[in-house]
């Protein structure tokens, strides 16, 4: 594979070789789910609705601004919905769409295989470091 390569050719459900020259937009959903707060959003509202202060306690460390900015974006990747109820103040809730339900077992998988081998990835970050460390 050349360096300037980014095709990728999978099989086709009925067989032959299918080709995406420009990443069969690939990239915009590891970008959607390879951010730092997506992930952690999509894990909670798995179990559920949830309000917006409730998901900002459940998601430690995210600001009011990234759990805002994070909540439109996986709105607007139809992969939650947000309902305002007609309150004073007004009282807004956030629920996964089936789309955002379908993602929740490849969500699953990734958290079992990272806690899985949280300790060997530990182990070979530490074996790494102490080789790093050493002088050429």
């Amino acid at each position: 594979m050349s360096p300037g390569h980014t095709a990728i050719t999978t099989p086709a459900a009925d067989g032959p070789v299918v080709s995406c020259d420009d990443d069969c937009g690939i990239r915009d959903v590891l970008d959607r789910l390879g951010d730092k707060w997506s992930v952690l959003v999509v894990v909670r509202l798995a179990s559920g609705t949830h309000r917006f202060k409730e998901l900002q306690r459940a998601v430690d460390g995210v600001s009011q601004r990234m759990l805002t900015l994070t909540l439109r974006r996986l709105e607007r990747d139809g992969l939650l919905t947000r309902t305002v109820h007609p309150t004073v103040p007004p009282q807004v809730e956030y629920e996964l769409t089936a789309l955002g339900h379908s993602l929740t077992h490849l969500v699953k998988g990734l958290a079992d295989w990272s806690l899985a081998h949280r300790p060997d990835i530990e182990a070979a970050r530490r074996e790494w470091d102490a080789t790093a460390d050493m002088p050429s």
